[in-house]
């Protein structure tokens, strides 16, 4: 089972085994981590899963779809490693996934 490593806006690191085939944000809401919110359950109609994905995993991750990238231009603080977390399928190539947490709760 691929661990996927969460890092929160306080500091804190969670690392959780998340199973293949969900996404990286069930496995946030399955271990209870703060910051990413889901509000559409993972419809990818809120981007209140944003995260910003680090930069040496970004060749790694599928490419972002039309609908992804338009619904992230509603996200607070876009950056060029902002991603949807309800988009993102776990598969075992992303065990130690490093997700940094965006500011989804203002």
């Amino acid at each position: 089972m691929p661990q996927i490593v969460y890092l929160t806006r306080d500091g804190a690191r969670h690392a959780h085994d998340v199973d293949v085939g969900s996404t990286v944000m069930e496995g946030a809401i399955d271990n209870g981590v703060d910051g990413i919110v889901a509000e559409c359950g993972g419809a990818c109609a809120c981007a209140t899963c944003h995260a910003y994905i680090d930069e040496s995993w970004l060749p790694r991750l599928p490419a972002m779809a039309d609908m992804e990238d338009a619904m992230l231009d509603a996200a607070a603080e876009r950056r060029s490693n902002s991603r949807l977390t309800c988009q993102i399928e776990i598969t075992h190539e992303l065990d130690g996934l490093i997700v940094h947490v965006a500011d989804n709760e203002a």
